[in-house]
């Protein structure tokens, strides 16, 4: 009887467990239904792909466990202070934008940091041998693929939409022509020099003719561009922007080397899936 008990209380915890109840185990860890609606929410994806990507990140935090990898307040903070001068940005000046443009307050912020130094740790524990710099040949090559992401125009033409709701801004988006009471828009030239660095590269990758992604507006309410036109485009020139180009191709192969291990972990796992929201 005893095997039996043990039994119907596992499974009586597990689906009366709090928030939502438990959707997967990965190696005995639970992850939630809850959690899975959130980043459902804030990553616009499948219960699928949102159970995958939390996977894989529980996946992270047990092997970072495992190889005993911590994150220190002051090695979070001194990366806020790295990114904040990348953007000739103060600190808290850094913070508000990334609230006003991720949606993410300072915890959020210091959480996607440590994440990121996480994953950093994690790469140096299992690479097999140290990354060496890009060549001159790959850094033109990527040069070349990723033109767009180097050039920039002197200002942006927009329509800026406002709506109190994600919803009523993405009905707007789906049916342009549509008109929503709750939405306000107005039309704007914005210079590229009078935004902050982040909101800039947003935009920029907004094709003409197109909406922009819903951001925060910093006033508890949302918004969205309407690309018009992109005023008098230049292109950096190669030499301008090596360091920045030799960072991604960094971070591309890093990535890589991370995905094809916790892929091949993934495989060896004991994760169950028990049911997925609907």
């Amino acid at each position: 009887m005893r095997p039996l008990l043990l039994s119907t209380l596992l499974a009586s915890f597990l689906w009366s467990a709090p928030v939502g109840g438990v959707s997967v185990l990965v190696k005995n860890t639970p992850i939630t239904m809850y959690e899975i609606q959130e980043e459902m929410k804030q990553s616009g994806t499948s219960a699928k792909q949102s159970a995958d990507t939390l996977i894989r990140k529980k996946l992270e935090q047990l092997e970072a466990q495992e190889k005993k990898i911590t994150v220190s307040s002051a090695e979070i903070n001194e990366e806020i202070q790295r990114m904040a001068a990348q953007n000739n940005l103060s600190v808290d000046q850094f913070i508000n934008a990334m609230q006003t443009v991720r949606g993410l307050d300072e915890k959020g912020l210091k959480a996607k940091v440590s994440e990121s130094i996480t994953g950093q740790k994690l790469y140096n524990s299992i690479a097999f041998s140290k990354m060496g710099q890009p060549s001159a040949e790959e850094e033109a090559e990527y040069y070349q693929l990723h033109l767009d992401e180097f050039s920039r125009p002197e200002s942006f033409d927009v329509t800026t939409y406002f709506a109190a709701s994600q919803e009523a801004l993405q009905a707007k988006i789906a049916d342009p022509m549509r008109h929503i009471e709750s939405i306000q828009s107005k039309e704007e030239n914005i210079p590229y020099g009078a935004i902050n660095p982040q909101l800039a590269q947003i935009m920029n990758k907004i094709p003409v003719g197109s909406f922009g992604p819903i951001l925060p507006n910093g006033q508890n309410g949302f918004m969205s561009f309407y690309m018009r036109d992109k005023q008098n485009v230049v292109t950096e020139n190669l030499d301008s922007v090596r360091p920045q180009i030799d960072n991604m191709i960094v971070g591309e192969k890093r990535n890589q080397v991370l995905n094809d291990y916790f892929t091949r972990l993934r495989l060896s796992a004991d994760i169950k899936v028990l049911r997925l929201p609907e």
